[in-house]
């Protein structure tokens, strides 16, 4: 009887060191529990966005963004391609019309974009504070000037210059409206990207080049005042309204009293932050074409429903833009996209 009980103690003890040994062996397989759980539980990513702060698969730092110049007059809506923009600037050009520059740091699945509008000065800084492919589809003689004087390797829809397969006109993109022919020069976004990679003109950013901007994930400013709606006045033609969506966490853009939308798939355009720089607009010496002053100035900072004053200056063609707070500490940003609205200093921004 004892040699039975020793016996069953023995095989106890080699059931359960096999059982530890079971769970302990690397190469055993591992149940479908700890399969999920391994499987939802995504490495997190190495590389941010420089535009935006979000996370992305490659190393986008290094690379130039594509920036492309956006007809914005009511008769031409809708624009394509503007909702996935990184950042977008709104400014006025004559008239007191507006258009805008859509800032893409990867177009790499960019599909149709426009329409393409010419160019004016303030847009062209904008895009060499970016170190960015200049894209547009003609200009006036001030950004021609510019252009040469400076060397800037652009692409031109109306000139063709580093032009070829990007570009087509579409007077009937969207069913039931057809558009004057200045509405309708559009860009292939997919060719685009392959003929400007494969002419060396889309690529490395200029030796030295760093987007100096800094995010958080949560960008509301502390002691802010209540911006849930905001709106911005261009001139007596136009306005831009931003309304704070609480539960995406998002400002929703509207123009013209209706969403501001992406005619590729009807998306309403939607920022986390709203940048309104004020500044000093005047005409150039032919009385017609704006002269916006992209020297420095003050503006207004809104994310997350609440809004500060700032200040912000940019300086040459090739400076980029930078924002400070009111004690003149760099501002930062909520991680997502920007909207920038350059604003005359007459024009008035309400906060609600």
């Amino acid at each position: 009887m004892k040699r039975l009980t020793s016996l069953v103690a023995a095989g106890a003890m080699l059931f359960t060191l096999c059982a530890c040994s079971a769970h302990s062996n690397p190469s055993s397989s591992p149940t479908p529990e700890s399969t999920a759980t391994a499987e939802s539980t995504p490495a997190p990513s190495l590389y941010t966005n420089p535009l935006t702060g979000e996370p992305t698969d490659s190393d986008l730092s290094g690379q130039k963004p594509v920036t492309v110049v956006l007809n914005n007059i009511r008769a031409a809506m809708p624009q394509q391609g503007n909702s996935t923009a990184d950042i977008i600037y709104e400014a006025v050009a004559e008239g007191g019309i507006t258009r805008m520059l859509a800032v893409y740091q990867d177009p790499a699945d960019l599909t149709t974009i426009g329409s393409v509008r010419s160019a004016r000065d303030c847009f062209l800084d904008l895009a060499l504070g970016h170190d960015g492919v200049f894209v547009h589809a003609g200009g006036s003689h001030y950004v021609y000037d510019t252009l040469a004087q400076l060397g800037v390797d652009d692409v031109d829809g109306v000139k063709g210059t580093n032009a070829s397969g990007i570009f087509y006109r579409d007077p009937d993109r969207t069913p039931g409206v057809t558009y004057a022919l200045e509405h309708t020069m559009m860009a292939d976004g997919e060719t685009l990207v392959k003929n400007l990679t494969a002419n060396g003109i889309l690529g490395p950013h200029s030796q030295g080049y760093q987007y100096e901007m800094n995010f958080t994930a949560d960008g509301t400013p502390a002691d802010g005042e209540n911006a849930n709606t905001v709106t911005v006045s261009f001139s007596s033609y136009k306005t831009t309204t931003f309304r704070y969506d609480s539960a995406k966490k998002v400002y929703l853009v509207e123009q013209y009293d209706e969403p501001f939308i992406d005619g590729n798939d009807n998306t309403q355009i939607s920022t986390t932050n709203l940048l309104v720089l004020k500044t000093d607009y005047s005409f150039m010496d032919d009385g017609y074409y704006s002269d916006v002053k992209l020297t420095s100035g003050s503006g207004y900072f809104a994310c997350g429903g609440k809004m500060i004053p700032i200040t912000w200056e940019k300086g040459n063609h090739y400076d980029q833009l930078r924002y400070y707070t009111a004690d003149g500490k760099p501002l930062t940003l909520g991680v997502g996209k920007s909207f920038v609205c350059i604003i005359p200093t007459s024009q008035s921004v309400v906060a609600e």
